[in-house]
C-alpha cells in the first residue's frame, strides 16, 4: 500500500482548532438546550401549582354538603377554563361521581372521534387510564392527541365526603417547540462559526507555519551545502518567533564559521606538512643525483631531514594535543602547591636560552589543574617570548597574581617587537602567525597560542594579550580553582 502523505502543521492546526470550536458550541449548546427545558419546566410546574391552588379553593368555598353537590360545583368550575393546545387540563375525583374535567375523553369515552379507528381509540383510553392511576405528586405522562403532559395531582380531604382528587395538567409542547428552536438556532449559528473557525484557522497556520517552512527551506539548502542564506525580517512574526529565528541564524553563523575554520585548519596543516616534506624529498633527490657523495654531504642531507622530521612530529604531536582537548578524559585535574611548581617550571626554562629572566613573586595556596598540561601551556608562553626576544639582552618575564574568587593568573612579558592590537585576540587561533618576525623560520607553526588557549578552556580560565611596559607582548592566562595559604604574622612584643 503506499504511504499517506503526512499532514501539513497549518491543516493540523486547523483541524484542532476547528475540533476545539466545536466541542465548545457543542458545550455551550447543551448547556443553554437544558437550561432552556429545565427553565420552562420550572415555570409549568409553578403555572400548574397556582391552577391547582385556585380548584382547591373553589371546591372548599363551596361548601357542598354532598358528593353530587360538590360535583356539580367542581364541574362548573373546570368546564368554565377551555382546554386547547396551549390551555390548561383540570379534573376533579369526587367518590362516587362522574369525573368533573374539561376533556372527557380522558377519562372512559369510548366511541370514536375525529375519524379514529376503535383501536385507536382504544389505545387513546388505555393511555388517558393513567390521568386516574398515577400517584400524586408531579408526573409526566404521554397522551393521545395532547403528547407530553406535565400533571400535578394532590388528594384533599373536603367534610364528609372524603379524598377529592384534583388534578391540574399542562402540555409540554412549548418546551419541545423552545428546544427545537433553539437547536435550529444553534445549528445554523455553529455552521457559521465553524466555517469562520476553519478560515481563521487556515489563516493563522499560514501564518504560524510560515517561518518553520522558511527555516525547512533554509536548513535543505544548508544541507546541500550552501552555509550563508538566513532568515531576514522575523520581527512582524512574533517574538517566539523572532527569538527562535536569531537563534537559528546564530547556529548557522557559528556552523559556517566552523567549515571556514576547518577548511582553514585542513589547508594549513596541508602546508605545514607539505614544507617539510619538500625539503626532505628535495635533499634526497639532490643526494640521489650524485654518484658517490661525500661523507659530509650524506651528513648535512641527514641533519637536514632529521631537522624536518622532528618539525612534522612536533605538528603532528600539537595536532593531537588539539584534537584530544574535546575528550572529557584530557585533563587529570590535581591539588597543586603553586610556590613549588612555579619554581621547577621556571628552573627549567631560564636554562633554555640566555636572556634575562624575572620571576615575580609566587603566592602561596593550592590550585587544582593539571600539572602537566598547565606545565604545557606556561612552556608554550615562555617558549613564544623567548623566539620573539634578542639573546642576552631579551627580557622575559613571569608573574603570578591571585585575583579575586579563587582565581590565579600566569602573565608572561617579553621586550620583542609585540603584537598589534587588532591582531591580539586572533594570535590563539590555529596557524596564525602575525608578521614576518613570527614566521615558520622561527620553528613554530602557529599551534602555540592556540594550545594555550584549548588548555585554558578546558580548565574554565582565560587567556588575553596585551602590550608590555617595554612594548613588547605580555599573554594572560588565567585559571580558576585557586585556594591561598594565608601566611600568619608574627608580632614581636
Amino acid at each position: 500500500m503506499r504511504r499517506l502523505t503526512p499532514v501539513g502543521l497549518r491543516w493540523r492546526l486547523a483541524a484542532w482548532f476547528t475540533l476545539v470550536a466545536l466541542m465548545c458550541i457543542a458545550i455551550a449548546f447543551i448547556a443553554v438546550y437544558r437550561g432552556t427545558g429545565t427553565q420552562l419546566r420550572r415555570q409549568i410546574d409553578s403555572e400548574i401549582a397556582g391552577d391547582s391552588r385556585d380548584l382547591q379553593d373553589n371546591l372548599v368555598v363551596a361548601h357542598s354538603r354532598s358528593a353530587r353537590a360538590l360535583a356539580r360545583a367542581a364541574t362548573s368550575y373546570v368546564r368554565g377554563q377551555p382546554f386547547s393546545a396551549s390551555s390548561t387540563l383540570l379534573f376533579v375525583l369526587v367518590p362516587g361521581q362522574a369525573p368533573s374535567t374539561n376533556r372527557p375523553e380522558f377519562f372512559g369515552r369510548q366511541d370514536t372521534d375525529n375519524g379514529e379507528s376503535q383501536a385507536q381509540q382504544e389505545e387513546e383510553n388505555r393511555l388517558a387510564a393513567h390521568l386516574v392511576s398515577t400517584p400524586d405528586g408531579y408526573t409526566t405522562l404521554l397522551l393521545p392527541d395532547v403528547g407530553n403532559l406535565r400533571l400535578l395531582k394532590r388528594t384533599i380531604g373536603i367534610g364528609s365526603i372524603g379524598g377529592v382528587t384534583v388534578g391540574v395538567g399542562e402540555p409540554m409542547e412549548p418546551v419541545s417547540r423552545a428546544q427545537r428552536g433553539v437547536a435550529r438556532a444553534f445549528v445554523l449559528a455553529g455552521l457559521l462559526a465553524l466555517g469562520v473557525a476553519l478560515l481563521a484557522s487556515v489563516v493563522l497556520g499560514e501564518r504560524l507555519s510560515r517561518p518553520l517552512r522558511l527555516m525547512a527551506a533554509v536548513a535543505a539548502r544548508v544541507d546541500a551545502g550552501d552555509l550563508y542564506p538566513r532568515i531576514h525580517d522575523p520581527a512582524h512574526q512574533g517574538a517566539e518567533v523572532k527569538v527562535l529565528a536569531d537563534a537559528f541564524n546564530h547556529m548557522l553563523d557559528r556552523l559556517a564559521e566552523a567549515f571556514a575554520g576547518q577548511r582553514a585548519f585542513v589547508a594549513d596543516a596541508s602546508h605545514e606538512l607539505r614544507t617539510p616534506l619538500t625539503v626532505i624529498r628535495g635533499q634526497i633527490e639532490v643526494l640521489a643525483a650524485q654518484e658517490n657523495p661525500s661523507v659530509e654531504e650524506v651528513r648535512r642531507v641527514g641533519r637536514l631531514v632529521q631537522a624536518e622530521i622532528a618539525r612534522v612530529s612536533r605538528l603532528v604531536d600539537d595536532l593531537l594535543l588539539l584534537t584530544k582537548t574535546e575528550h572529557t578524559e584530557f585533563l587529570r585535574v590535581e591539588p597543586i602547591g603553586l610556590q613549588q611548581f612555579v619554581g621547577d617550571l621556571w628552573d627549567g626554562a631560564s636554562l633554555l636560552a640566555n636572556r634575562r629572566f624575572e620571576l615575580g613573586p609566587v603566592p602561596r595556596g593550592t590550585l587544582r589543574a593539571d600539572p602537566d598540561r598547565l606545565a604545557q601551556a606556561l612552556r608554550n608562553l615562555l617558549g613564544n617570548a623567548i623566539e620573539h626576544t634578542e639573546a642576552e639582552t631579551g627580557v622575559v618575564r613571569m608573574s603570578v597574581t591571585a585575583t579575586a574568587g579563587g582565581r590565579v593568573r600566569f602573565s608572561v612579558q617579553d621586550d620583542g617587537p609585540g603584537i598589534p592590537e587588532d591582531q591580539r585576540e586572533r594570535v590563539f587561533g590555529r596557524f596564525y602567525r602575525t608578521d614576518a618576525a613570527r614566521d615558520r623560520a622561527s620553528g613554530g607553526a602557529g599551534l602555540g597560542l592556540a594550545i594555550v588557549r584549548a588548555i585554558a578552556d578546558a580548565h574554565g580560565g582565560r587567556t588575553s594579550a596585551s602590550a608590555s611596559p617595554e612594548g613588547g607582548a605580555s599573554i594572560e592566562l588565567e585559571l580558576p580553582g585557586f585556594t591561598q595559604k594565608l601566611v600568619p604574622r608574627n608580632w614581636l612584643t
